[in-house]
């Protein structure tokens, strides 16, 4: 099967928001799959949206088979100019497994590091992130904010994109910016 890593086009927007919902709601629950699905919309409706990384992987029908969406993120007002949110990353369920995360991944730390950014946060499994890279970011001195709760602090990760990046950013992780991300 062939395999297009891609940016998004205005023919997949509403296909990629359907898998992204049905990949969460299999994964966790409708609630979930809604939400990242508002997130979503509300990333590229917001002044960090990046286009050219938000990425797809398709088949030779045209089928969405992965998904990953990198945009521009801050630390206390610093830093949108350096720092990447990776969020979310979604592959349709019969295709997991498959590296096709992995070579979304790959291809938006490149494209990424072409545009000049720096590093990229992504809260998350570490079993899943640390294979590609990521670290602790508190060891960073990138620290959840107060109204950020994880299962684990090494649920917070960052990975430079050029060495010696993380010498100097750093700053408390704050989603507020983001309606959909803020706790009531």
């Amino acid at each position: 099967m062939e395999r297009y890593i891609q940016a998004i086009d205005e023919r997949h927007l509403i296909p990629a928001l359907d898998l992204v919902e049905d990949v969460f709601t299999q994964w966790d629950s409708p609630e979930e799959g809604k939400m990242v699905r508002r997130l979503v919309e509300e990333i590229r409706a917001k002044k960090y949206y990046l286009p050219e990384l938000e990425l797809i992987m398709v088949n030779e029908r045209d089928e969405i088979l992965g998904y990953a969406m990198f945009s521009r993120f801050h630390l206390q007002g610093k830093y949108e100019n350096e720092l990447l949110l990776l969020s979310p990353v979604a592959v349709k369920t019969e295709y997991q497994r498959q590296h096709i995360s992995k070579a979304l991944l790959e291809h938006g730390f490149d494209q990424a590091k072409k545009m000049g950014y720096q590093a990229v946060l992504v809260e998350g499994n570490p079993r899943n992130y640390n294979p590609r890279g990521f670290e602790t970011s508190a060891q960073y001195g990138i620290t959840p904010g107060p109204n950020i709760h994880l299962p684990r602090i090494e649920c917070l990760m960052v990975k430079a994109l050029v060495p010696g990046a993380l010498a100097h950013i750093q700053g408390e992780v704050d989603y507020s910016f983001y309606d959909t991300l803020r706790e009531e």
